[in-house]
């Protein structure tokens, strides 16, 4: 973590095209070996890229398997809200994973989960690639593949619930020489993810206009540090929001 964050603090906009290409390759040749089998608790799985995998382990050790983000905050306040419940959570959030990493890993890393419950954030390293390669597919792409992702998911797990959360970004770190151009990219993703949710009966989780309430209270970089990755009180935002949203399940 901390070679990826001096790395991100030292990089242009023209030279990021690792942000977060670090943990990419490490982290999709792990196994995950954190898979509790409770019966028929109630499944939980948090999905996406590094925001979600927030630095978690990929084995059995509780301090870690869920990372440090707002994975862990929301596995945390649930569990501990409601004792009596009998809730398992997953992370398979991976470092640097794009809507087509996901789709690589889809059935071992969701389908074969089981979950009663889906919860996606995904599209930040869509928008980078896509910026770095110039691609004006792109986005098509990214619609198209997470489409078929959820039309996957329900075809075999048609009582899994839903919850797409929104991409987000500030314009701070590497963002702040072409914010710009970050903000008319990702905007294309949020309406994509937007636009999904209501097709599917998801659960909507909108992210962006709550950081940008949040800058009001504090300056950016209190939420975001890089622009992408939330600061602890970004993660704690994600979480008030995703459970807000999910309060009706």
């Amino acid at each position: 973590m901390s070679n990826r964050r001096d790395f991100l603090k030292k990089a242009s906009l023209a030279g990021a095209a690792a942000i977060a290409a670090p943990g990419l390759v490490s982290a999709s040749q792990k196994d995950d070996q954190y898979l509790p089998d409770d019966g028929d608790a109630k499944k939980i799985l948090f999905q996406g890229d590094s925001i979600t995998d927030g630095g978690r382990s990929f084995d059995k050790d509780w301090n870690h398997v869920y990372g440090q983000g707002y994975a862990y905050l929301i596995t945390a306040r649930i569990n501990f809200d409601y004792p009596g419940r009998d809730y398992q959570f997953f992370n398979r959030g991976i470092s640097g994973n794009t809507v087509n990493d996901l789709a690589a890993r889809w059935q071992k890393d969701t389908l074969d989960i089981k979950p009663d419950v889906l919860s996606i954030l995904v599209g930040i390293n869509d928008t980078h690639r896509a910026i770095m390669q110039a691609d004006k597919a792109a986005a098509d792409n990214f619609g198209n593949v997470y489409e078929q992702l959820l039309t996957q998911t329900l075809a075999v797990l048609p009582n899994t619930k839903l919850v797409l959360l929104e991409p987000f970004i500030l314009p701070v770190g590497v963002l702040k020489g072409n914010a710009e151009l970050w903000t008319s990219e990702v905007q294309k993703r949020q309406v994509i993810v937007k636009t999904l949710a209501q097709k599917f009966n998801a659960i909507y989780v909108p992210l962006q206009d709550a950081f940008n309430k949040a800058t009001q209270k504090a300056k950016a970089d209190h939420w975001i540090w890089d622009g992408i990755h939330p600061m602890p009180a970004g993660h704690e935002l994600i979480a008030r929001e995703w459970l807000k949203a999910v309060k009706k399940l």
